[in-house]
């Protein structure tokens, strides 16, 4: 993924007001990023630990979406599996839920998806980031079809708040 700015990151979101874009928390240490093995930018706001954004570039153009998450519970301490990238964790995988863009998210309609609580998809499928033993089944697919796998269910998601 190509280095983002601060100012390109809150330009580029999709299903909230400019203004709200403008007051969220976006992370101070992009320069230190591993943007050659990101995927995606995802981050949880330090300040509200119900919200997470994650800005992509699809087509050209960066597109960043504002997600709610629930807090942690003693019910997530089970296994579940990011339906980005596929990773499995121990209380580590949680319901992003994007409100939809335009009109419908206006009128309330929000679309969801389970993801790695902390939007680090782009490193557990580089083997980059540790999520445990038995986080990623053997699979056939090579590093390359994985990062693919992850991006077409992340484009998929956002399709589905866009649309």
């Amino acid at each position: 993924m190509k280095p983002l700015t601060e100012q390109e990151i809150r330009a580029a979101f999709v299903n909230c007001t400019k203004g709200e874009a403008k007051r969220l928390s976006v992370p101070r240490d992009l320069a230190e990023r591993p943007w050659d093995d990101l995927d995606f930018l995802g981050w949880r706001d330090p300040q509200a630990p119900d919200r997470a954004y994650l800005a992509i570039e699809l087509d050209g153009r960066p597109v960043a979406l504002a997600l709610r998450c629930p807090s942690a519970a003693s019910w997530q301490m089970r296994r579940s599996m990011c339906s980005m990238c596929v990773t499995t964790h121990t209380g580590g995988v949680s319901l992003m839920v994007a409100a939809k863009a335009g009109r419908a998210g206006q009128q309330g309609n929000s679309v969801g998806a389970y993801m790695c609580s902390d939007l680090a998809c782009s490193l557990y499928v580089r083997g980059k980031r540790d999520a445990g033993a038995g986080a990623r089944l053997h699979e056939t697919l090579t590093l390359d079809e994985k990062i693919q796998r992850t991006v077409v269910n992340l484009a998929a998601f956002i399709a589905k708040a866009t649309t």
